[in-house]
């Protein structure tokens, strides 16, 4: 699996490489890349059984984190949609694309994209998982704005980007608290073992926020009409058939776990079935054939969303057979649309007339996808809403039977809008006969242009047929989700029952609602529109910048000491509170550990508080200094000699930078009285002393064993002792113990600061460096050139530039 995966990377970077030669054959060769993947299926299936194939590699193991894929009935399923209509799109790409046009940016990334959605659907660590969710994120972004000289594709790919981005975060969230409270990030083991409580219940609803914005799901739908603005066939592919099936992808992996606990069900039914009604509504009042197929797709996905979050077997097992239909009827769909707009240049229903008789072989395939997506005998799509209404007719009447009305309507409007499409598309009734397109001046499509959207129809056709010959697939898959024991028979004709007495009333209504479409048309101009989900998105994004400017205006106020103060009451408050509420000490304080300890504190108290009243900056700097060199001292005594060392270099760096300063500022500072704003840094001041003498306290009291330290050792035994030190035995014992055989050195301090704290020495050396380039430039200030722009003279230097 994971090769396969790769495999689509190594056929971008091929694409990259020879896409400017090849033009919009590049495709042939980016094609590579779903036969492989159909190829795999075929291989996987004849050895899974019953099971599932499971491959995992270590990643970080101190924190357990692995590379792990799983690949059963259900990812072979989503994976022979990935890689058949791949193919077929990349076919069809060869001809949509002009073939002398460098399209290498958008066969890259649509490579890349089939790549990611391979590895999302055999994912089986949920971190991963979130990896490949990410990056199809990326790629339809960059896909949406391929042109990117519109600022209508620009836009599109933004709001695609913000609101499915910030779904994967949501969702994130969501993996990271399971994952926390199962113990385990492997999807497998979390489902086979699902947690509960509280914290699960968040998590379901963070990782549905994520699942929802994928999907389009109402009211998050808006990004996908936007997307439209994308070349047709990444509309195709990405849009109807694979990247928006992620979010059902997911539900349907957590649904047979998790769908009875918290508000899992209430949030994907109630989710599921406002996009039904309202994607069907809105695609009811299109003139654009892609904006129509754009809201058909977001009902339709509705409906999946009911059937797979439901997380019950007979819905499932319906679910799986209109997955596979509508991606078959809405890819074709598409390219047909495609089609008609590379050759008419328009894809407004109100400039077309005539294409039934013109273009036969198009009307054909369109009819037989549009009957599919109307779900009429004997196609696929009919098939896939039988077995609906039958899970829907079950037992349970009263929670059903709410979700069957959802479902009844939905697929009257469905019914409704696919004929709108297939008449406004290749009918005779047009509002504006005098701004119709003249097609005898149009060519009509190559065959080879029109064999991809044929063979899906044709395969909607033939599935819907003999369904039986998916039974197999489709049980298989509902057992991969947890869900077996469900007896599996599709077929066209189940006799007279309920669920097709349901088909011929919804055929029916829908029928009369198309007919009566001009009184429709009326009711929806006079119906209030309000706001569209697009207007919604940017007002909201408006809002979020203006908001950010305010706040932006009140923390980034320009003022250093403001800045200082935040920092301040930070460092207090956030570690401070915990500490005060611990309560006592760990063990009794030992004030004093040698006679010189009161002597070095009481000078550096004493200088501390002089250099707070000094009137003189000299004098200041020199008591500042004191306190530093004091600390030095109190170093030496407690035999840590080289922090000692360390100390005296900053503490003397420090003091050369001051004076360097001092020689650019008056003498002595300016006379200040205590004034009430000036109580504020007083205070904190303070509490940040109190703070930290109460940390170090705390920090030297923490239980433990006491330990000799040592210097230098033999082996793994101290050979010199310099007193006894209460820290944690544990790890003093794996520093004596590690320092030889690991580091290869005798001086445990030594190895420490250079082996087990290393970047720990980097930061102090960096510090250094920085102060030392510091007082270079300073001492450099009265060296520059007199005969350069830069005068020599201290008298024009801004005090204030070189504070800064």
């Amino acid at each position: 699996m994971l090769l396969t995966v790769l495999l689509y990377l190594v056929v971008a970077i091929v694409v990259a490489l020879t896409g400017r030669t090849f033009g919009s054959r590049v495709f042939w060769v980016a094609a590579v890349g779903p036969l492989w993947t159909l190829g795999y299926c075929v291989w996987a299936a004849s050895r899974l059984g019953e099971g599932a194939r499971i491959e995992t590699w270590s990643w970080v193991d101190p924190l357990g984190l692995t590379i792990g894929f799983r690949l059963d009935w259900f990812s072979v399923l989503l994976l022979a949609l990935i890689g058949f209509i791949g193919l077929l799109v990349f076919i069809y790409s060869v001809h949509y694309f002009p073939p002398d046009r460098d399209i290498r940016r958008t066969a890259v990334t649509l490579t890349l994209f089939a790549g990611a959605m391979t590895g999302l659907v055999t994912s089986d660590n949920l971190f991963l998982l979130f990896l490949f969710w990410e990056a199809t994120s990326i790629t339809s972004f960059l896909l949406i704005g391929s042109n990117d000289e519109s600022s209508r594709a620009r836009s599109a790919a933004t709001q695609a980007l913000l609101v499915t981005g910030a779904g994967g975060l949501a969702m994130l969230g969501g993996f990271v608290l399971i994952g926390e409270v199962a113990g385990t990030y492997s999807m497998s083991a979390i489902l086979a073992a699902p947690p509960s409580g509280v914290v699960v219940d968040v998590a379901l609803v963070l990782v549905l926020l994520g699942a929802l914005t994928k999907s389009a799901q109402v009211p998050f739908h808006g990004w996908l009409p936007a997307a439209m603005a994308a070349p047709t066939p990444v509309s195709a592919y990405l849009h109807s058939a694979t990247m928006v099936k992620a979010g059902v992808y997911l539900v349907a992996r957590f649904a047979p776990a998790f769908a009875v606990d918290g508000p899992w069900r209430w949030i994907v039914l109630s989710a599921g079935s406002a996009s039904l009604i309202l994607g069907g509504y809105r695609a009811l009042r299109q003139n654009d054939l892609k904006l129509l197929l754009a809201y058909s797709t977001i009902g339709q996905l509705g409906l999946l969303m009911i059937l797979f979050g439901v997380g019950l077997p007979e819905f499932a097992l319906a679910g799986c057979v209109v997955l596979i239909a509508h991606a078959v009827f809405k890819a074709a769909l598409f390219m047909v649309v495609g089609i008609i707009d590379h050759q008419l240049h328009t894809r407004d229903v109100r400039r077309l007339r005539g294409l039934a008789s013109h273009w036969p072989m198009m009307f054909w395939v369109a009819l037989l996808a549009a009957a599919s997506m109307a779900g009429l005998p004997p196609l696929l799509g009919f098939v896939g809403k039988e077995e609906a209404f039958d899970a829907l007719l079950g037992p349970d009447a009263p929670a059903r039977l709410a979700l069957l009305i959802v479902v009844v309507f939905g697929s009257v409007l469905t019914v409704a809008y696919s004929a709108r499409f297939l008449w406004g598309a290749f009918g005779e009734d047009v509002d504006r006969v005098d701004d119709a397109v003249t097609l005898a001046d149009v060519p009509r499509p190559s065959r080879s242009f029109v064999v991809a959207p044929a063979v899906l129809a044709a395969i909607g056709l033939v599935f819907g047929m003999v369904p039986g010959v998916m039974s197999g697939l489709v049980a298989d898959s509902v057992a991969a989700l947890g869900l077996g024991g469900t007896e599996v028979h599709l077929a066209l004709w189940h006799g007279v029952n309920a669920a097709l007495g349901l088909s011929f009333v919804v055929v029916i209504l829908g029928a009369g609602l198309f007919m009566g479409r001009r009184t429709v048309e009326r009711f929806q101009a006079a119906v209030s529109r309000g706001p569209s989900a697009s207007a919604v998105h940017d007002a909201l994004l408006k809002g979020i910048v203006a908001l950010a400017g305010r706040v932006t205006s009140v923390v980034q106020s320009g003022s250093l000491p403001v800045y200082l103060m935040v920092l301040i009451v930070t460092l207090v408050v956030v570690p401070g509170l915990p500490l005060v509420l611990a309560g006592t000490l760990g063990r009794p304080v030992d004030w004093i550990d040698s006679p010189m300890q009161p002597v070095i504190g009481l000078i550096m108290v004493v200088s501390a508080i002089a250099a707070a009243f000094v009137q003189r900056r000299f004098a200041a700097v020199l008591l500042l200094g004191t306190v530093g060199y004091g600390m030095a001292a109190l170093f030496i005594v407690q035999g840590a000699p080289d922090l000692a060392l360390t100390q005296i270099m900053v503490e003397t760096l420090g003091v050369v930078a001051f004076v360097l300063v001092l020689r650019h500022l008056p003498e002595g500072f300016t006379p200040t009285n205590l004034r009430p704003r000036r109580i504020g840094p007083v205070v904190a001041g303070v509490a940040v002393g109190l703070f930290v003498f109460w940390f170090a306290l705390a920090a030297s009291s923490v239980s433990g064993t006491p330990t000799p330290s040592a210097d230098v050792i033999s082996g793994d035994v101290p050979t010199r002792a310099s007193g006894e030190r209460l820290i944690d035995r544990s790890l003093a014992e794996e520093f004596l113990a590690r320092s030889l055989p690991d580091a290869h050195g005798r001086n445990v301090v030594n190895v420490i600061i250079v082996d087990f704290r290393a970047f720990d020495t980097l930061g102090e050396i960096t510090v250094l460096l920085v102060a030392a380039l510091g007082v270079l430039a300073l001492v450099r200030i009265d060296r520059r050139d007199p005969s350069g722009d830069t005068p020599n003279s201290t008298e024009s230097i801004d005090p204030g530039e070189v504070l800064r």
